[in-house]
């Protein structure tokens, strides 16, 4: 196993930035969820770490629900736009107000074919939060209410986002340094 310096090639958010950030979408969802019954929808696994700090400083009564949702057809890296529910929601959300927490949104595909499924479950509203925005990569439209940071097209890990299943845990959002990476994977084999 390789270290996540190994592949750095710079922070990209360090964790100061992103705390202050998270205050400030926390501080919004507050106000505008005021007397709403909130429900805090997290997309397993990516956006768990965002969740939880999130979930922490919103000020006002709020509950949260889980879902793990993957795309079929392609590789790891990609999305086929084509979702399967593999973990559902176990709260009835028919009459409440869904805000989805998301780590990233890139091409949308999977999100873009999951907001349906959330809808038709009868929530009062559906809106989208998100740490980062990659729009370059946008393939659909994605209706954003929050979005913590756009970002260019770079290949992000750390702060819930994985590199090969590891780094979640690292308090900041790195770039991964593609030749190092490529390197140290090869060393594995």
């Amino acid at each position: 196993m390789y270290s996540y310096k190994d592949v750095l090639a710079e922070v990209l958010i360090d964790e100061k930035t992103l705390q202050n950030r998270i205050q400030e979408l926390a501080g919004q969802i507050s106000k505008d969820y005021e007397g709403k019954e909130l429900v805090l929808v997290c997309f397993l696994r990516g956006g768990v770490v965002f969740l939880v700090d999130l979930m922490r400083k919103i000020t006002i009564p709020h509950s949260i629900e889980f879902m793990a949702i993957s795309s079929y057809g392609v590789g790891k890296r990609e999305s086929s736009g084509h979702v399967r529910v593999d973990f559902d929601l176990k709260t009835d959300i028919r009459g409440k107000d869904v805000l989805i927490i998301e780590d990233i949104i890139d091409s949308g595909n999977t999100l873009h074919e999951a907001l349906p499924l959330i809808q038709a479950k009868g929530p009062n509203s559906v809106e989208i939060c998100t740490l980062l925005n990659k729009y370059s990569r946008r393939e659909v439209d994605v209706p954003l209410r929050y979005c913590g940071f756009d970002i260019e097209d770079k290949f992000v890990y750390g702060y819930g986002l994985d590199l090969d299943d590891y780094f979640r845990n690292l308090p900041f959002i790195g770039v991964v340094d593609i030749e190092k990476l490529k390197k140290v994977q090869a060393e594995k084999l």
